[in-house]
């Protein structure tokens, strides 16, 4: 066997594994939109690129028929891959989106690793003490009402560490949907911003066959970036993203 044609089948067999582990993150892990609002989108290139790219190459520098100790060196390339394909497979995991809380003016997508298991075992409802591996969970987030709960949630949150990170504070989300319409805007605002973003809520429309009056708009607020969730303008049901900065101010 010549190098090429071993190095073009540790490829091949490198190709397949990225393929599988990609369908897995995008669709199971980190389901649109959240692929890029969650960071999949920065994470995977990386660790596909490694993969395909480093374990054939080094095949095609080392690989020669009939060399002493060929058998060692390719089981070092392999160990090595499968090592950093697996650790990068784990931070994917890891940082895999677990929640979307919806929290008085905006949507908040949690990662695994942003909830301690300490504060997840305090979940207020079965369903809220459990990272998914199937796509984040929707759920609205309620303030404490005790006073000194109230302080502590203040003083946390102004450490980094806000209410959309305790499952304690969690609720089902048709309790917040009214408080979220109440601080929704219309579509039309999003339109006026750039033509760029004219023409997504224009497709958005045009593929849901829907007036701009049926919808809403709030930031979603993504650990790597941040999207505009849309709304249903009469029960607050989310219906999908854009990939619109909501941050963004209205052009004069």
């Amino acid at each position: 066997m010549s190098r090429w044609k071993a190095a073009g089948l540790h490829l091949l067999v490198s190709l397949f594994v990225a393929i599988l582990a990609g369908s897995v993150v995008y669709f199971a892990w980190y389901p649109p939109p959240y692929f890029r609002v969650g960071g999949g989108s920065t994470l995977m290139p990386v660790l596909m690129g490694v993969n395909v790219v480093t374990g054939p190459l080094l095949t095609l520098i080392i690989f020669k028929a009939g060399k002493n100790g060929l058998r060692f060196d390719l089981m070092v390339i392999a160990v090595l891959q499968v090592v950093t394909f697996g650790y990068g497979i784990h931070v994917i995991a890891e940082a895999r989106p677990i929640f979307v809380v919806a929290e008085v003016d905006r949507f908040v997508l949690v990662s695994a690793n942003q909830i301690d298991d300490s504060d997840l075992a305090a979940g207020s409802e079965p369903e809220f003490r459990s990272r998914s591996w199937l796509g984040p969970h929707l759920v609205g987030a309620l303030p404490p009402q005790n006073g000194d709960e109230g302080f502590d949630s203040v003083m946390s949150a102004l450490a980094g560490k806000d209410i959309d990170r305790f499952p304690k504070y969690f609720v089902p989300y048709e309790r917040v949907a009214e408080t979220l319409l109440a601080h929704s805007q219309p579509l039309t605002n999003l339109m006026n911003r750039s033509e760029e973003d004219a023409k997504a809520v224009q497709y958005l429309l045009a593929t849901s066959k829907a007036e701009a009056a049926d919808y809403r708009a709030l930031p979603l607020q993504g650990p790597v970036e941040s999207f505009t969730m849309v709304i249903g303008a009469k029960d607050g049901r989310p219906l999908g993203a854009l990939a619109i900065n909501p941050w963004a101010s209205e052009d004069k």
